[in-house]
């Protein structure tokens, strides 16, 4: 593998690093150190099982500071705070009684596509929503696991874009920096966890809903096989290129999140093999893998170009495999026509929800457009990305003959600024959000495991990822091999610090 240095963009540090950038007019301080305890999810859990803190305690900690955040980072379309509280009181009961479940008394969050009985679903929409009957089957499983839901999260409508703002709700900021996206279209999850606003959040990715906000908000956000978490009571949302995952600070916990939320609903279509994501987190890869790196995306007609930064934070994460005992060999997957197979079951999952909008009138006008996309490209043409998903799975699936894993950027760029795709006609957002992620979306077709890591930061103090990408019911080898290079680079120390008011 051809080597770059890359002292100078040095992304981790064992003291903590001050950045400071005019062009941006405010300080970002990364840090090497936790101010409180009990921040991440398996933490909260021994710390509750060991009743040196209690559910409301760490429940009430978490609306204050999402009360605190509101007008600055605005990661929550919805607050239960009441009934949160309710919940946190309930699980130290049970605490007390001796009870222990996976996430007992800890709080997380949902994205806003998730069904919350009592609560609107509005998918980042404008209008007046009716409460949901009952929960969708993820929720109803993390209930069953012990979690407090203290909200759903900000998302795009539709969760279009790899931007977090809309007329619904306003813009949703990056905790590292107040002028840049938490990225989309799961950036209120990512905003809210990288805050520590919760230890972990639910999101969905339909082309890197997930994964994108994990990269530019520096955590660890996997897009799970098709199936392992059920969407149920959507049989294939967008037509099976979504599914749910986790967004956390750590390995260990975003797999802990994964497995209180997998499981399947009697009606749905895909039922993937049980997998042991929590013990993978726990171990590095059995043996020396094989890796692909590749820094090319698939072809989808439109000039994309990778940003130096990201170009080099991505090859310093291969010399840090290599460092590690893995071979990283240069190789781009043969994805083929792959975009033609994306396209119609995108547009037409948009249609599907925009059936469900109380006022279609109040959706942008790049939805509606979007949504006679899906009518276009409807019918045979519909079926025909359908039928293709087979053959491009047979055709990339034989790298992995091969190779163990292929590691390319989450991302081409950094974060974009707050409102890059404001205003903008519906080619030219198209155009733009492509060429700024364009490496996320081929794994929502084949519906095969992916999972974003840190890489560092810009010189300007903005994260970046990395995404590992594996074949079906790949998580484990994934996951391990996650931890393999968390356990070397330490990101989790990392917080942003200081939320200035929005000039």
């Amino acid at each position: 593998m051809r080597r770059v240095c890359a002292t100078d963009l040095c992304p981790y540090n064992s003291s903590p690093v001050s950045v400071c950038s005019s062009a941006r007019g405010n300080e970002v301080r990364v840090t090497g150190f936790v101010s409180e305890e009990f921040e991440g999810l398996q933490a909260q859990v021994l710390g509750l099982a060991g009743r040196q803190v209690s559910s409301r305690e760490v429940v009430e900690r978490s609306l204050r500071r999402i009360e605190a955040t509101r007008r600055t980072l605005n990661a929550f379309r919805v607050v239960r705070a009441e009934a949160a509280l309710r919940e946190a009181d309930e699980a130290d009961r049970r605490l007390a009684a001796g009870e222990r479940l996976p996430l007992l008394g800890v709080p997380v969050a949902v994205k806003d596509d998730m069904d919350v009985a009592g609560e609107p679903t509005a998918f980042g929409c404008p209008g007046d929503f009716p409460p949901r009957g009952a929960d969708s089957e993820v929720v109803r499983r993390l209930r069953a696991a012990g979690a407090v839901i203290v909200g759903k999260t900000n998302t795009p409508e539709l969760g279009q874009w790899p931007v977090t703002d809309g007329p619904a709700f306003g813009v949703t900021r990056n905790p590292w920096s107040i002028e840049h996206t938490p990225g989309g279209s799961s950036g209120g999850a990512g905003a809210a966890v990288a805050a520590g606003l919760v230890p972990a959040a639910l999101g969905s990715d339909g082309a890197g809903s997930i994964r994108i906000p994990a990269a530019w908000t520096h955590l660890v956000g996997i897009k799970p096989q098709r199936g392992r978490i059920s969407t149920w009571p959507d049989r294939e949302p967008f037509r099976g290129i979504t599914c749910f995952g986790p967004l956390a600070r750590t390995v260990a916990d975003a797999a802990l999140l994964l497995h209180a939320a997998s499981g399947s609903h009697d009606g749905d279509i895909h039922r993937p093999p049980t997998v042991d994501v929590v013990a993978a987190a726990t171990h590095e890869p059995r043996r020396r893998l094989r890796i692909a790196l590749s820094l090319r995306p698939a072809f989808a007609a439109v000039r994309n170009a990778l940003a130096p930064a990201v170009r080099t934070a991505t090859l310093r994460m291969a010399e840090t495999l290599e460092a590690l005992g893995h071979e990283v060999v240069e190789e781009n997957p043969r994805y083929g026509p792959i975009g033609l197979a994306f396209v119609p079951r995108s547009m037409a999952g948009i249609r599907d929800w925009t059936a469900r909008v109380p006022d279609r009138a109040l959706l942008d006008v790049r939805t509606r457009a979007n949504a006679r996309g899906g009518l276009l490209l409807g019918g045979e043409v519909l079926r025909a990305a359908r039928a293709a998903e087979a053959p491009l799975r047979r055709r990339i699936g034989e790298m992995f003959w091969r190779f163990d894993a292929v590691l390319t950027p989450t991302t081409a760029v950094p974060p974009l600024r707050t409102g890059a795709l404001a205003g903008l006609g519906t080619w030219e957002t198209d155009s733009r959000m492509i060429a700024a992620c364009p490496y996320a979306w081929p794994w929502n077709v084949l519906g095969w495991p992916a999972l974003s890591v840190p890489s560092g930061f810009t010189e300007d103090g903005l994260p970046m990822g990395a995404q590992l990408l594996g074949p079906s019911n790949s998580e484990p080898l994934l996951i391990s091999l996650a931890a393999q290079l968390e356990a070397d680079l330490r990101w989790h120390e990392h917080w942003p610090e200081g939320l200035p008011a929005p000039r």
